[in-house]
């Protein structure tokens, strides 16, 4: 815990008869992206509003840079730079006026203020549009300029509410290298995200369902405890309707990646020709069949019905 960033253990909290945010744990180091997956509702945004304070928790330990959250809000927001999904900047403030309006919001002196303001404009590649209103950016300079605001105190801890969301691929990639710079820098970021490739960016991910951490390690090693084999199917004509290969005794998951199926089982290879039999049987010729590596969108999915099937279990 004394080497960590952001500690938070046993999490919980509840709205009425809703369990929004249940058991999560999670420890964020110096320097490292922590990505917290999930669907919509997972609990992720709940999660990010606690850590910040804005949300108090019905139980658990949250401590940013040894200082516990609520108790101690004020000091720990002071090492904390947050940036919420919704729109959090000033629209008819430009570029340089919002970005020195956080600033005073925190104490920057001005001739520090000066010094970071053109580090990151730079580096947000803001530089030519600071007198442009936020309202006229585009989603993805928005966003920067956005995170350029939440930088502007220098933070050591980063909370990110999916900050890539609805911004084109160029902006994306942009946001990220942004992120990997600061990462360079020693700065913990938590990240929230619905992107497969973009929790395979980080040096660990937590899988958030239902308020829920259902696995939390390194986007490797979940690749590597991955212990099924996972066919890859092609058909002519192409199989729209996997039911009848999910009622086969072995297969715990199909569905369709664009023109192929993707099969999990926990047989092996030789389970290939009982798959074949059935997909002939029904009238379709098989193209193709392979094993193939579990992209990180077949591990979440995995460990999504792995989890649903456990819990139909115990209910």
């Amino acid at each position: 815990m004394t080497d960590s960033a952001l500690h938070v253990k046993s999490l919980n909290k509840s709205f009425a008869q809703v369990h929004a945010v249940n058991d999560v744990s999670l420890e964020v180091a110096p320097g490292e992206v922590y990505g917290l997956m999930g669907p919509d509702g997972a609990g992720k945004t709940t999660t990010m509003r606690m850590i910040c304070g804005l949300v108090r928790q019905d139980s658990g330990e949250i401590s940013v840079l040894g200082h516990n959250v609520p108790e101690h809000r004020r000091e720990a927001r002071a090492h904390m730079g947050y940036m919420p999904q919704q729109y959090s900047l000033y629209g008819d403030l430009s570029v340089q006026e919002n970005l020195r309006f956080f600033a005073r919001m925190f104490g920057v002196p001005k001739k520090i203020l000066l010094e970071r303001e053109k580090r990151l404009l730079d580096i947000a590649r803001l530089e030519r549009f600071r007198d442009r209103p936020a309202r006229a950016l585009s989603g993805g300079m928005y966003k920067k300029l956005a995170l350029a605001c939440a930088l502007v105190h220098e933070p050591r801890l980063l909370l990110l509410d999916e900050p890539t969301n609805g911004v084109d691929p160029i902006s994306r990639r942009e946001l990220w290298a942004f992120l990997y710079e600061l990462v360079g820098e020693g700065v913990a970021v938590l990240v929230s995200t619905p992107y497969m490739d973009e929790a395979e960016r980080c040096a660990k991910v937590g899988l958030l369902l239902d308020g829920r951490i259902i696995a939390a390690d390194s986007p490797a090693n979940l690749k590597a405890n991955f212990n099924q084999t996972l066919f890859e199917i092609e058909t002519s004509p192409t199989l729209t309707d996997v039911s009848g290969l999910l009622a086969l005794e072995g297969v715990s998951q199909a569905y369709l990646v664009g023109r192929a199926m993707h099969v999990i089982s926990q047989h092996g290879s030789e389970y290939g020709q009982v798959l074949s039999r059935e997909i002939i049987s029904g009238g379709f010729k098989v193209t193709r069949l392979d094993i193939v590596t579990p992209s990180f969108e077949d591990i979440f999915l995995h460990l999504t019905n792995e989890n649903c099937a456990k819990r139909q279990e115990k209910a």
